[in-house]
């Protein structure tokens, strides 16, 4: 700590940020749920832009199949908690900062103490997470709470922001009364509807949706967490555009595309429908 001073660890990051925006910042507490791939990295980026207050829950740990993309995980954290890891790498960089861990991950007996005071929430949940991810969601639409994801799908990055006052979660991917698989594919539609990153994908057999396992990159997780972080600074500091579902925007590095998607009504729209059938068939049925 002696060696520590936030205003010049950080001073480099003025001239992009207001002195001003800097403090805003400081003071404001974000919710990660998720440590690992896009969460672990998230955690660590808005250390560095200098935030204050983080709320980090993940009751996972470290294990081999991380390393291709989860920025905490190595030979020394092999086994050890993801939280536990995150946070120690998080105060290494801002030891003022003050983080909360939630270490059994999030559920219905500490979900709204995991958004207590939260200014924003970022998702960084594993993709499969669905059902706590939806009750997340909702809560954070309930008690005003901005909240972000954005999915890393190969080499590129799907934003998706939710306005507290205007369509939330549930109104805009329309999940209830499908079942598990159909959610996960119209999860999948809501988040990238314009698929950019089809192409990149060289070898589908390693989709793999009833075994619950896809493909990764460390190219899409840090491409996230640029993004993301980029919407934590937008949202948080009140300056610059800031799209909210149903519109949603993609940027893929290996085709070098990016694309704005408007969806009124969510999966509701009859272009998000036929979506839908079209990567039912190419990702399930084949």
């Amino acid at each position: 700590m002696d060696n520590f001073n936030y205003e010049e660890a950080f001073s480099r990051t003025l001239g992009w940020l207001t002195p001003n925006e800097l403090n805003i910042l400081r003071n404001k507490r974000v919710a990660i749920a998720g440590a690992g791939g896009v969460g672990g990295i998230y955690a660590l980026i808005l250390a560095r832009m200098g935030v204050g207050k983080l709320h980090i829950a993940d009751n996972d740990t470290f294990e081999l199949a991380n390393f291709n993309r989860q920025f905490g995980a190595n030979l020394d954290t092999l086994g050890k908690e993801k939280t536990n890891v995150i946070k120690e790498m998080a105060l290494k960089i801002n030891p003022e900062m003050e983080i909360t861990s939630f270490a059994e991950g999030v559920h219905d007996g500490n979900r709204n103490e995991f958004l207590k005071d939260v200014d924003l929430y970022l998702d960084g949940l594993d993709f499969w997470a669905l059902q706590e991810r939806r009750k997340i969601f909702a809560l954070c639409h309930k008690n005003k709470i901005y909240a972000t994801t954005v999915a890393p799908l190969g080499f590129s990055a799907s934003l998706l922001n939710f306005h507290p006052n205007k369509m939330s979660f549930e109104e805009y991917f329309k999940l209830d009364g499908y079942s598990e698989e159909d959610q996960s594919i119209r999860f999948l539609v809501g988040l990238a509807p314009s698929f950019l990153h089809r192409g990149a994908l060289i070898d589908k057999s390693f989709v793999n949706f009833k075994l619950k396992k896809v493909p990764s990159t460390p190219v899409g997780v840090t491409l996230c967490a640029g993004v993301a972080c980029t919407e934590v600074v937008k949202i948080l500091c009140k300056r610059g555009p800031v799209v909210f579902a149903p519109t949603s925007i993609q940027y893929d590095a290996w085709s070098y595309k990016q694309k704005k998607c408007y969806r009124p009504w969510g999966n509701s729209n009859p272009l998000s429908f036929i979506t839908f059938k079209i990567i039912k068939n190419l990702i399930i049925e084949n």
